[in-house]
């Protein structure tokens, strides 16, 4: 669907994005990650053809990308702008004429989206008596009401309470399902595993990491598994003598749970040989790790200083 190949782009002596080559399947939703400054914006912005690149080019379907392709695009810009003295049906409406909708067209497609979204009744206010969610509901109803086949969106879930959030999360999966290509630039990692298919990381004008979300989890993964047993800790740990690493252990009243990391040279099947005369097995499950620890592994291996600093805003 979408492809970058080797894009860069420099502000004065400041590299903000430097040889970047990725991939966007289509028909999946695709997480942008990386820190503040890492480069996201400014890639969002040569896609949509906001600024263009000093190196590389953007292809759509496999052709270079065209002024023309951006009808074909749907961006909803971390920085929320409405006119502030409009009513919201009108700025509505007007924005969709923008994008090529007949005034009848647009005026069916808002009345729809405003009457499942249960906001029919804002259509004759003006936006500043909007909150900042219901404003954001206004901007991602405008953002898709054009159907457009590329959909991105920048940080789409700030300023919304859970319930919106899930809202918000339910359309990206049914347009998702409807063939639309998302992409989704985000700091929720949650989000990342709940709706991204693949992701790209960018640090430093750079991309660190890129592929399949299932497969990178697996790739970080570090051979460690939750062991529910009956039985005594020490007796476990003695079991595992040369074949795993007793790094953790939680008592509970049904059963015990272990953290066993598995020694290199050695399976899970050797692991249980041991263990078994020693305690009773109930369950065995491997860690796989969450995209926050992925992120936080990848990115302070070059900055930790600002990997502290993003993970505590």
């Amino acid at each position: 669907m979408l492809q970058v190949e080797g894009v860069s782009k420099r502000f004065g002596d400041f590299i903000a994005l430097d040889g970047i080559t990725m991939e966007v399947p289509p028909g999946q939703v695709f997480g942008l990650l990386g820190p503040n400054g890492a480069g996201k914006t400014t890639l969002i912005r040569i896609i949509t053809r906001i600024t263009g690149p000093d190196a590389g080019r953007i292809l759509l379907d496999g052709k270079p990308m065209t002024q023309e392709d951006v009808a074909h695009l749907g961006y909803l810009p971390e920085e929320r702008g409405l006119y502030k003295k409009m009513k919201v049906g009108e700025q509505a409406l007007y924005l969709a004429r923008l994008k090529g909708l007949t005034k009848a067209d647009a005026t069916k497609r808002l009345k729809d989206w405003f009457e499942r979204w249960e906001i029919d009744g804002w259509w004759n206010k003006k936006v500043e008596e909007l909150s900042k969610g219901m404003a954001q509901k206004v901007q991602f109803i405008i953002t898709v009401l054009h159907e457009p086949k590329l959909l991105i969106l920048d940080e789409p879930f700030s300023g919304f309470d859970p319930i919106n959030a899930d809202l918000v999360r339910s359309e990206i999966l049914r347009l998702r399902n409807e063939g639309v290509t998302v992409m989704l630039s985000t700091h929720s990692m949650p989000s990342v595993e709940e709706l991204c298919d693949n992701i790209g990381l960018i640090d430093k004008a750079r991309l660190m990491l890129h592929g399949n979300v299932r497969e990178i989890r697996k790739r970080y993964a570090t051979n460690t598994y939750r062991i529910e047993y009956d039985g005594n800790r020490v007796a476990l740990g003695n079991a595992l003598s040369f074949t795993g690493e007793l790094v953790g252990a939680e008592e509970h009243e049904d059963h015990n749970i272990a953290r066993v990391r598995i020694t290199k040279g050695s399976t899970l099947n050797d692991v249980l040989r041991q263990l078994l005369p020693s305690v009773t097995i109930h369950g065995v499950q491997e860690e796989v790790p969450r995209m926050h620890d992925i992120f936080i592994r990848v990115v302070s291996e070059h900055q930790p200083e600002a990997v502290a600093a993003e993970m505590t805003e």
